[in-house]
């Protein structure tokens, strides 16, 4: 028993020291030039456990995502003023609208491994500043690039993203069948981490929950 235990606090020990040092050394580790002027404003938005990436719409955005209208998402009403992207594990994600709901199997799933979903969703006005909210501003190249990088995340079928049927939390928003596999090393806030360094940003090196995500943004850009 004591072997056990000794071996959990050396397992603890060093999960916390990954995540320490995986928020303190950017990446990358030196900053990129700016190029352009930075007329683009995204959010990341975040709770306890999950971020997502909160684009403003346009109609070059529209045109990008036409797919999203196609399935049922008010993308071009004019109160829309975001699409917010997160990816994740698809058990965890689909089965877990609300914190009441949450199931051992999920959880199992998403500490080991679980196919990927992408969550798709519109949003209005959003304020700022915000404890939830984080905005930048990035370039048209950045922008595009960035678009580029969510674009890739989403399965390709015969005929374009392949929707889950049957599966939101609300009538406004979608999943649908992601490139990548999820576990506890790779996750939701790392696919986030990755697409705002394509946007010209700056991260942890490992940043496998928002708070060290967040931290991560605040010290380096």
């Amino acid at each position: 028993m004591r072997k056990v235990l000794r071996f959990l606090s050396l397992l603890s020990a060093a999960i916390v020291l990954a995540a320490a040092l995986g928020t303190l050394v950017p990446r990358p580790l030196w900053p990129a030039a700016r190029a352009g002027v930075a007329t683009r404003h995204i959010l990341v938005l975040h709770n306890p456990i999950h971020t997502d990436i909160a684009i403003p719409v346009d109609d070059v955005v529209r045109k990008r995502f036409h797919f999203l209208m196609d399935a049922g998402m008010p993308s071009d009403a004019p109160e829309v003023r975001y699409l917010v992207f997160g990816w994740g594990g698809r058990a965890f994600y689909l089965q877990t609208p609300t914190w009441s709901e949450l199931k051992a199997v999920p959880v199992m799933k998403a500490l080991t491994l679980d196919a990927s979903v992408m969550h798709v969703d519109v949003a209005g006005d959003i304020v700022e500043p915000h404890p939830d909210v984080a905005g930048f501003d990035i370039g048209e190249d950045q922008f595009a690039t960035l678009i580029d990088y969510i674009s890739a995340s989403f399965q390709q079928g015969p005929n374009g993203p392949v929707v889950v049927e049957n599966a939101s939390y609300s009538s406004f928003d979608r999943f649908y069948e992601a490139n990548g596999h999820f576990n506890a090393l790779v996750g939701c806030n790392t696919w986030t981490a990755a697409a705002l360094r394509t946007a010209g940003l700056r991260t942890g090196w490992w940043n496998p929950l928002p708070v060290s995500l967040g931290l991560s943004m605040r010290l380096y850009n």
